[in-house]
């Protein structure tokens, strides 16, 4: 990835968690070539290193292929590592689209919602927009495609569904989620530190909340 950056290939997101918490420890440790690494940066099935141009590439790129290869052995997504920290969204389920997701399912509304809310859901990425966290690990139920026609306005915290994923929209934006409830929580807030609520690793739980 040019002259200071190498991109990772996972076999999937299970394995994007467990390296990136390895790669964070070697560049916490900062010993050789990790002393110039800048950022670690998972995505769905890749995780990218960003260095200064100093670096010994070559060199980072064996010790991170070392350590890929070494991913079996990493504690995975579901281990204790992973649930250090629990944040708890509350949700009105009330999205426009939580018929559609009903339907799709074969699940009542009140099911999709218990599905929704009844399994740990797993961060497992950070993309799209400042603070819009890509979460797995839920009921495999509520698999569902996107909307065929996006919405060129999906209002901020709206709490969505598509494909493996759930997600809270941090701000207005277009969007082709499956919107089934909002919450009230901020997911981005730049006068918190980290602005982000939902960070790689961390575990979240969906909560059942009055309107």
């Amino acid at each position: 990835m040019g002259d200071a950056a190498i991109l990772l290939e996972t076999t999937d997101s299970d394995a994007v968690l467990a390296l990136t918490a390895r790669l964070e420890e070697l560049r916490a440790a900062g010993e050789g070539p990790w002393r110039r690494v800048a950022d670690v940066v998972p995505a769905a099935r890749t995780v990218l290193l960003v260095a200064d141009r100093e670096i010994d590439l070559g060199e980072l790129a064996r010790q991170a292929t070392a350590a890929a290869a070494r991913e079996t052995e990493l504690p995975r997504a579901g281990g204790p590592a992973s649930r250090a920290e629990e944040i708890e969204i509350p949700v009105v389920y009330d999205g426009a689209d939580l018929d559609d997701v009903a339907a799709h399912t074969g699940l009542s509304i009140p099911e999709v919602i218990a599905a929704h809310t009844g399994t740990p859901w797993r961060v497992a990425f950070g993309g799209f927009a400042p603070g819009f966290g890509y979460l797995i690990g839920g009921d495999p139920r509520l698999q569902v495609p996107r909307r065929e026609s996006p919405r060129t306005a999906v209002p901020a915290g709206s709490v969505a569904l598509a494909g493996e994923y759930s997600a809270v929209y941090p701000r207005s934006s277009p969007g082709g989620w499956q919107l089934i409830g909002t919450t009230s929580t901020p997911m981005w807030d730049l006068d918190r530190d980290p602005p982000a609520l939902l960070r790689p690793g961390s575990t979240v739980r969906f909560v059942q909340v009055a309107p």
